[in-house]
């Protein structure tokens, strides 16, 4: 059988940690199993290079950033080498450029286009255990790229996908996928199974267990994910293609308070203001969630949609250079996203009625609300989110 492991930055924080990770993926090795193992960087070192990045340069640019975040997980990877090597197993770091794990060139946020296979079989057919670094790539260019954060699961399902693995474990510090952030809702309950449809929502909206892309990807390859916690052994929540149990009416609520608001207000009431605002957007890879345009009045219409807060003073900028088709452009930072997802949905009548009951109930205002099949999203202000999040789940009985 061949495994593929996939540890976060907080299960490979130290020492400690380093050799309780290698212990459990040399039980997969010494029971006859492939085992490959993707690392994050350990545990804060991400942010130490940031900071060292910034006092050097406030606007560093994002090519140098992606070569400087690649030393996190090739130190990650190579300590946990000789941590294996310590302990008598044999063992091989590689690092993106070592595979070949092909991206496009979109520096902090690439995406990983094909993995080269050869070389980590080859490792393989050696009874070697392979460690590979998480979260990067490399370009056409031979450039380093990076996925973006959370990048490390996304490499994970693509290595499983190639390699045809017959399992991708991601690791992480909590028992599994949750009705909720434990941390923020303390009744919140661990999951057995999800669907990679509710998963996938859960990511977008919020849920930090899983990157979303790697979600994505597990369901468009087929890679059946197990989420677990590397501190213990409980089982996990495996995310797979249609539960056989019951669809929950609600699966779990997730929030988001990386989101900005900005609104366009008195934009001619016309065909094509739309789709202007938006391209230009497009085109400097802006990604924009909920959008609400009002009802046409006296020949003019407001357009309000939600970026992540990083974006914002940016998206606001291209708006105000490239598209100058409005009145008056309005941005609110503190607001956050409170999402419901379930496949249940879909055959039950009320659900969005009764998450606006236990926000009412709470007195909490929506300002925006943005439905799909399986997921109902309100923006509220950000000071309300775990109030909103323990009020939901309260109302969906999700503890029980």
């Amino acid at each position: 059988m061949l495994i593929v492991k996939k540890f976060g930055g907080t299960s490979v924080a130290d020492k400690e940690r380093m050799y309780n990770v290698a212990q459990r993926c040399i039980e997969d090795y010494k029971a006859g199993h492939d085992v490959v193992v993707v690392l994050s960087a350990m545990g804060k070192y991400t942010d130490e290079l940031i900071d060292k990045a910034k006092e050097m340069n406030p606007n560093p640019p994002k090519r140098e950033m992606d070569m400087l975040y690649t030393i996190g997980e090739q130190m990650s990877v190579a300590l946990m080498g000789m941590v294996m090597n310590n302990l008598g197993v044999p063992a091989v770091s590689l690092n993106a450029f070592q595979v070949a794990m092909h991206t496009t060139s979109v520096y902090g946020n690439a995406r990983l286009k094909r993995i080269d296979g050869e070389r980590i079989r080859s490792e393989l057919e050696q009874r070697k255990i392979v460690i590979v670094t998480g979260f990067q790539g490399i370009d056409k260019f031979d450039n380093y790229t990076t996925l973006g954060r959370g990048g490390s699961d996304t490499t994970a399902v693509a290595l499983a996908a190639t390699l045809n693995a017959d399992k991708c474990e991601i690791f992480t510090d909590v028992d599994g996928v949750f009705t909720a952030d434990p941390r923020k809702v303390p009744t919140a309950r661990k999951l057995d199974a999800i669907t990679y449809d509710e998963m996938l929502e859960l990511a977008t909206l919020g849920a930090g267990v899983l990157h979303n892309r790697s979600v994505e990807l597990a369901k468009k390859q087929g890679v059946q994910l197990v989420v677990r916690s590397s501190l213990n052994r409980s089982e996990g929540t495996v995310v797979k293609e249609g539960t056989k149990m019951e669809k929950m009416l609600v699966s779990g609520v997730a929030a988001d308070k990386d989101t900005a608001r900005i609104a366009l207000i008195g934009l001619k009431d016309e065909p094509g203001v739309a789709f202007r605002l938006f391209n230009h957007l497009a085109r400097h890879n802006i990604n924009v969630d909920m959008i609400l345009q009002s009802v046409g009045r006296d020949g003019t219409k407001d357009i309000t949609f939600t970026v992540g807060t990083d974006n914002a003073e940016e998206s606001v900028a291209i708006i105000e250079r490239h598209f100058n088709e409005y009145e008056k452009v309005d941005i609110e930072k503190n607001v956050a996203k409170v999402s419901i997802v379930g496949a249940g949905m879909m055959s039950n009548a009320g659900v969005a009625a009764k998450m606006f009951e236990a926000l009412y109930d709470e007195n909490i205002n929506i300002k925006m609300i943005s439905t799909s099949e399986i997921r109902v999203t309100v923006l509220i202000e950000d000071k309300y989110t775990e109030r909103a999040m323990n009020a939901i789940h309260e109302k969906f009985a999700l503890g029980e």
